[in-house]
This record gives structure tokens, C-alpha cells and sequence, in this order.
């Protein structure tokens, strides 16, 4: 079964998008002396994430600070630079993977710190890294039927447990090389959060348009990257190939109806300077378009995308066409264009 999914809005606008970044700075040489003996005792070169990744550092979370509380606010700020009031905010999608607990969801607690009126659906979206594209496509529905006007998608990440308990088996004298191999990834996590803000194009003329998109699913693959707050295991050669075939074959089919060759800038999710690579080769993309936040704040989850966004705002101009571009594990992907 092949093909993508294609939707296109015509008038919802990107608002205003913010990120909130712990304090704590976790460099990588300080993830490779705690592992030191492990790395020792299987002869793995030491500079590992730097050399193999790409990762220098990520933030974790310090002392006082916390995820939700992060988002809280962040979705504050975004809701200020957009000039809405939450009493006007109809949605909060939550699309964090992160999550303390099972139930209630974790949009219920962001809704009450973000003051939401009682009449603002709140509700949680996972899917992996491209919950937040999902969570905004699924918001630009909502506000091009007519449902709300204004929709806060929000996501918060707390890489701190999932890195501590790896570390703590990595270090176990039975776990082998390609053990170790398998949990890399989670090496490579960071904590952040991040916040958007939609709204109807008519009524804010200047908002960044949400022009449309397309999905693709390769579900044979779900189980190459499987996570919870034990750990995340991953068959790394095969989740690039799968992940790379996915992203040529929807970039492939999309050109017939979308031209996302020479964009102004592709905000991709950030996973690390091979996957990073072989996505610019893959798709011939103009290296020089494609920033890069994983070395300072590794993998951020569903959070990677907007802290990018939000971080390459400023540089941004008016109609300039900005393509976000991600795969979460499943596999998944998605690609959104927005008119700057």
C-alpha cells in the first residue's frame, strides 16, 4: 500500500511560536566519563557522541525547573506575541512524549497553568517525534471548519530519566557491544519545551500562513525504535534506511502537486549530523538552508521542530517559504510548508 496523505488550508496562520530551554547544560564528554568503564571495557573510542552523532551537549532540566511548568511557559509567551488572550483560545493539544503518569492527561494541567476557559478542548496527540506537525495540522482542521478560532499546540521533554536509567545499564559487565549500540540514541535525548500559537489568516494578515502538507506511513518498521522511561532501543542502520526511503518516497510523490525544491529554509527534526546528512543528500537539499540545533540541544523529541522554528524566526522575512520536515518512529513522516 503506497501513497501520502495531502491536506491544504486556506486560511490559518502560524501566529507566533516559543520555546523555553532548561539551564543545566549536560555536555556529552560528561555522558562519556560516566560511561567510561563500559566504553573501556568494549573498546569504543572515547568522543563517541561528538564524533558519531554530532551531539556536543543537551539540556536537562536543573534543580526547580520542570517540564510542564516550561511549557506553561512558553505557551504564555507565544500566546503574548501573538496578541491573544487565553480566554480566546478554543484547543490546547498537548503532543509531549514525555509524561508523569498515565491519566489525566498532560493538557489538563497545562490548560489550568495556561488559565484556559473552561470551553477550550484540551486533549493529548503522540506520535513519537512528529507529534507537534501532527498537533498543528490537526488544529489548522479545527480552525479551517470554523470550530475555534484560536489553537495552542504545546510539547514538553524530559530526557532525565530515560538518560539515567541507560547509563545505569550500560554499565552492567553484561551488556555487549552491540548492546550498547542498540541504546545510543537515548544517549543523544535532551529536555525542552515549546509552544504555538494558530489563528485565522483573515483576521491576522500578518501570520505565516499554514499552507498544507503531506503524511506517509511505513508501519512494517514499528518496531526498529521502541522507547518508554526504561529505555529506547534501536536498530539504528535499519531505522536510517527505512526512515530515508520514507522521506524520498513522499518527497517523490509530493512533487506533483507541491514544489519544495528550493524552500528558504527546511526545518527538519533533529536527530544527529548522519541522519542529518543523508536527508540533504537524500532529498538534494540546499545544506546551507537546513539549521541545526541538535548539537547544543540533541534530540528534543516532538519539541525539536518548534525550538528549531522558533530559533530561526528572527532571521526569517516576509514570503519566505519554510518547510518542516520530520519522521518519528513507526515509521512515520510528515512535511508542512508555511508562507513566512
Amino acid at each position: 500500500m503506497t501513497g501520502n496523505a495531502t491536506t491544504r488550508f486556506d486560511n490559518v496562520s502560524l501566529l507566533s511560536v516559543a520555546s523555553t530551554l532548561p539551564t543545566r547544560v549536560t555536555t556529552s564528554d560528561d555522558i562519556e566519563d560516566r560511561l567510561s568503564s563500559a566504553l573501556k571495557r568494549l573498546k569504543l573510542r572515547s568522543g563517541l557522541l561528538r564524533r558519531v552523532a554530532g551531539v556536543l551537549e543537551r539540556r536537562n532540566w536543573a534543580p526547580g525547573e520542570d517540564s510542564d511548568d516550561a511549557t506553561v511557559a512558553a505557551g504564555k509567551r507565544a500566546l503574548a506575541e501573538a496578541g491573544v488572550d487565553p480566554s480566546e483560545v478554543g484547543l490546547l493539544i498537548n503532543t509531549s512524549v514525555t509524561r508523569k503518569h498515565l491519566e489525566p492527561s498532560v493538557a489538563v494541567r497545562l490548560h489550568h497553568g495556561l488559565g484556559l476557559p473552561s470551553s477550550a478542548i484540551n486533549f493529548d496527540v503522540a506520535n513519537a517525534c512528529l507529534g507537534f506537525v501532527n498537533g498543528m495540522s490537526l488544529a489548522a482542521s479545527m480552525i479551517e471548519s470554523g470550530q475555534i478560532r484560536y489553537a495552542i499546540v504545546v510539547n514538553g521533554e524530559d530526557a532525565d530519566e530515560i538518560q539515567t536509567n541507560t547509563i545505569d545499564r550500560l554499565l552492567r559487565e553484561d551488556v555487549d557491544r552491540e548492546g550498547f549500540m542498540s541504546e545510543f540514541a537515548s544517549l543523544t535525548l535532551g529536555s525542552g519545551s515549546a509552544a504555538a500559537v494558530l489563528g485565522r489568516a483573515d483576521e491576522h494578515p500578518g501570520g505565516h500562513r499554514i499552507l498544507g502538507g503531506v503524511t506517509r506511513a511505513a508501519t512494517q518498521f514499528h518496531e526498529l525504535c521502541v522507547g518508554s522511561v526504561d529505555g529506547m532501543f534501536t536498530d539504528a542502520k535499519a531505522l536510517l534506511k527505512g526512515g530515508l526511503d520514507l522521506v524520498v518516497s513522499a518527497w517523490k510523490e509530493a512533487s506533483n502537486e507541491w514544489d519544495w525544491s528550493k524552500m528558504d529554509r527546511y526545518i527538519t527534526h533533529q536527530v544527529s549530523s548522519v541522519h542529518t546528512n543523508a536527508i540533504v543528500k537524500a532529498a538534494k537539499l540546499d545544506r546551507d538552508r537546513v539549521p541545526t540545533t541538535f548539537p547544543q540541544y540533541g534530540n528534543v523529541g516532538p519539541a525539536s521542530i518548534p525550538i528549531t522554528l522558533a530559533a530561526e524566526q528572527e532571521s526569517l522575512k516576509k514570503g519566505d517559504r519554510v518547510l518542516l520536515m520530520g519522521v518519528g518512529s513507526g515509521l512515520n513522516t510528515a512535511m508542512m510548508e508555511l508562507a513566512w
